[in-house]
């Protein structure tokens, strides 16, 4: 997701653009093979019990999260969101032409993750999702996981970088359960979820209200960790100090 401590990876800087480009497609079209055909698996097996689909997805995507954070992390902070990268271009912390090439190649990605769960489930890969979410709570839900995301990032890599990767796939396997979107809380997972007619996917005209609401949330939590996480407070002295 990013980097604030030298001493616990490799600078990013380390690694070329090519390279760091790679990673950044590579780890997002892992994510959406995980996301997809986990939720395909999910599906077939639970007799019909879609609460066991979704445990199924859950446990899996929140468990890819983590090595894929851990793996990738420190080649280009993996952050296989264009939300997250809005907020670290944002925070200056990456060129905005980089931010831009990220974005692209999360797409880009996500849509060859979603073909790759096809292919290893013979289904078709070229697929157009019918799975309305739509509705004012939908969007609001979105909004409240993509601001709750952005948080456990940047909250993280303030206070422990290294717990990073395990942060991240606890709050997306929690988020999965208390949001009635199931938290996309990204919008490449989101316009590639579109092309699959498959558990997780969601319908194309839903796509835009749950990517307007991502990029929100993710602005207010950038707003706010800038004030509360990033904000250098007058240190108040404590009792036995010496105050002379």
């Amino acid at each position: 997701m990013s980097r604030s401590d030298a001493s616990l990876e490799p600078p990013l800087q380390d690694f070329s653009i090519a390279r760091r480009l790679v990673a950044e497609g590579l780890g997002t079209a892992l994510l959406l093979a995980v996301v997809i055909g986990s939720g395909i698996m999910g599906q077939r097996l639970s007799g019909g019990n879609d609460a066991i689909a979704l445990l199924g997805n859950t446990v899996a995507t929140g468990a890819g999260l983590v090595v894929l954070i851990t793996v990738f992390g420190p080649i280009s902070g993996a952050h296989f969101n264009p939300a997250v990268t809005l907020v670290f271009a944002l925070r200056r912390e990456l060129p905005a032409r980089l931010a831009l090439a990220y974005a692209l190649v999360q797409m880009a990605g996500g849509v060859l993750g979603v073909w790759a769960a096809h292919a290893m489930f013979a289904e078709p890969l070229w697929q157009i999702s019918t799975r309305l979410r739509d509705g004012p709570s939908q969007a609001w839900s979105e909004l409240v996981a993509t601001f709750g995301l952005i948080l456990t990032i940047l909250g993280a890599l303030r206070a422990r970088p290294e717990a990073t990767p395990m942060a991240v796939g606890l709050y997306i396997t929690a988020a999965y359960w208390f949001t009635g979107s199931t938290s996309f809380a990204n919008p490449a997972v989101t316009l590639a979820r579109s092309l699959s007619n498959t558990f997780a996917g969601i319908a194309p005209s839903s796509a835009p209200a749950f990517i307007a609401a991502q990029l929100a949330g993710a602005l207010v939590a950038a707003a706010l960790c800038r004030w509360l996480l990033d904000g250098r407070a007058a240190r108040v002295p404590r009792t036995g100090d010496d105050a002379s």
